[in-house]
């Protein structure tokens, strides 16, 4: 699985909402807020710089707004011109926020200690995963030692119907609110074994409420096999999720599930319920 085909599956950004539809009869709603978070947006998936003419489409405004919004972000440092002057990109600015979300988020800083020693004590790919919506997005990745120099694809996301992490939160979930996901899922195939139809998945994700944990293979990628487990607060919530990630060609299923499962556990009790 390359990024673009992680980016031909429509769910792997929000998409685009109207700020009238999204703010409706909400008068605390503002709608140049809207606007310009929607104009930011015009970047998820882009492949390279946008010119005005593609972030007003992407964006859903017409031209004039959206060369408002973007001449202030440029001023604010939210948005700048590629190195050779033929599109936007977004700006350096963001990565503030990004920060910020790092060091405010809670699970997040409880995560980064316990994912270290599960890298450690595993040696395989270890991820935390938070919750958005039909989504889950990498919040936190570490490598297995001998890998150190791949990207780590903070922000990445990917889908809930056919990943360890996604039926493990799943499984946690009523069925009316899984088959609601599930539905406004675009179900695209990413490998010749990726589970589509809602029926077989809610049946796996019945088998996963009961042992604890997921175990997806070849789902996003061939040969690729993962285990996930769900973190869930005290209230019975699912706020996200950890996967273990390796290669069939090192691993069998069952010797692969039989070294990571203890580990896995531990650590997801250990996250959740706080």
């Amino acid at each position: 699985m390359t990024n673009e085909t992680i980016h031909a599956w429509n769910g792997s950004y929000p998409a685009a909402v109207n700020d009238t539809e999204a703010g409706g009869s909400d008068a605390l709603f503002v709608r140049a807020a809207a606007r310009t978070m929607q104009v930011l947006s015009a970047f998820h998936g882009a492949q390279g710089p946008l010119s005005l003419t593609d972030m007003s489409k992407a964006a859903g405004l017409d031209r004039s707004t959206t060369q408002r919004i973007i001449h202030t972000l440029r001023k604010l440092g939210y948005i700048q011109r590629d190195d050779r002057d033929t599109g936007y990109l977004p700006g350096i600015r963001l990565y503030d926020h990004i920060f910020d979300t790092m060091r405010l988020n809670g699970l997040i800083q409880r995560a980064i200690p316990v994912l270290l020693q599960l890298r450690d004590t595993v040696g395989e790919r270890v991820d935390l995963s938070l919750i958005d919506d039909v989504r889950l997005i990498y919040a936190t990745r570490f490598q297995p030692k001998r890998d150190t120099l791949h990207a780590m694809m903070l922000g990445h996301s990917v889908p809930m119907y056919c990943t360890s992490t996604g039926w493990s939160v799943l499984s946690q979930m009523d069925e009316g609110a899984a088959r609601d996901v599930l539905a406004r899922s675009d179900r695209m195939k990413f490998t010749e074994h990726t589970l589509t139809d809602p029926d077989a998945i809610l049946e796996k994700t019945r088998q996963v409420k009961q042992q604890g944990y997921a175990v997806a293979l070849e789902q996003l990628m061939p040969g690729e096999i993962a285990i996930g487990a769900a973190i869930v607060n005290a209230q019975g919530v699912p706020i996200g999720a950890v996967t273990i990630t390796a290669m069939l060609a090192d691993w069998p299923e069952e010797d692969f599930v039989r070294a990571m499962r203890p580990s896995l556990m531990q650590a997801v009790n250990m996250l959740g319920r706080g």
